[in-house]
Formats: structure tokens, sequence, C-alpha cells
């Protein structure tokens, strides 16, 4: 009887923890801006990407689909440090996002992320600049800015996690993820 009521603690004690891994607090460590007002005056509502746990791709990995989230489909915009300024060669990578995008009606997500170095308030500032300017890429490119939201997941979700220049280069980037 005992053997079974430990048993039962155990699987809640999980389920908590499994819940709690894969749901994001509402005052938590992402940031997410609003859609812009469409030409009828409305706005899109606020966004949410389920966080990925340990299911995040690793830039060149094949898309992954995680319900009506598509990640990995595009390459990475890498970025220098401190800096959101895109580098003329990575423009090639937007221009890629941009005609798909033209092709259908689907919407991006640009999440935004940073090296280690900086505080948590700082990079999550940098990651959602950085998304911006990925974001402001792509309209000039002719993507409808209403199907563009962006997010800053700052030092949060590393690429690398070594603790060297090789690994905080990888993670200076904006990721894309679609959305149907």
């Amino acid at each position: 009887m005992k053997s079974k009521e430990l048993a039962r603690i155990t699987m809640m004690v999980v389920a908590v923890l499994v819940v709690g891994s894969v749901t994001g607090c509402k005052n938590g460590r992402w940031i997410w801006q609003k859609a812009p007002t469409t030409a009828g005056g409305s706005t899109t509502s606020e966004t949410s990407v389920p966080p990925l746990g340990g299911t995040d791709i690793v830039a060149g990995a094949r898309p992954m689909a995680m319900g009506d989230w598509q990640r990995g489909e595009f390459q990475p915009v890498y970025f220098d440090y401190d800096s959101a300024r895109i580098k003329p060669s990575e423009l090639v990578k937007l221009q890629a996002v941009a005609a798909a995008l033209r092709g259908n009606t689907k919407r991006l997500i640009i999440e935004g992320h940073c090296d280690e170095r900086g505080t948590a308030e700082y990079n999550r500032a940098l990651g959602e600049r950085r998304a911006q300017a990925a974001r402001d890429e792509l309209v000039q490119l002719g993507v409808d800015p209403s199907r563009i939201t962006t997010a800053s997941f700052g030092k949060e979700r590393p690429a690398d996690f070594g603790h060297d220049e090789a690994a905080w280069a990888k993670n200076r980037r904006c990721e894309f993820v679609l959305a149907n």
C-alpha cells in the first residue's frame, strides 16, 4: 500500500514538473511584441510560442513541426557583438524568408537571441532590437507587417552552451518560426 502511494505521489510530482517546464510564466523571461495595427485599425492579439524545453533545433537541422509551429525552415541570421545591425552577408537569408512568405499566408515569429554576456534585461532588449531589425528588413522586402510578430529570448536559449567566442557568435542570432 505504501509503495502505491509513493508511486502516485512520484507521478504527480513528475506531472507538475513536466507541465511547469512546458508552460511559460506571464511575467517570465520572454518578451512578446504585439503585431502592429492593420489598415482597419484593429490589432492582432498577442502571440505566444510554446517553450521548447529540450527540443530546440540547432542550425542546419531539418524543419520540426510542433502543432501549428514549424522551426528550422530558415537559416538563422547572425549578429556582431552588442549589435542589432543586419550584416550585408546575412541579407540573403532574409531574402529567402521573404520569398517563402510571399507564396503563402503563414505568419512568422522572429525570435531574437543573445550570447551570455550582459544582464538578462539588457539581453532581452538587445534580442528584441535584433528581431525588430529582421522584421523591418522583411517588411522592406515586401512581407506584410501584420503577419510578423517578434519575441526576445535574450540569453535564455543558447544554440551553443560554450563559453568562448565561437559559441557566443552562434548565440547572437534571430531564428524564424512559421505559424499556420
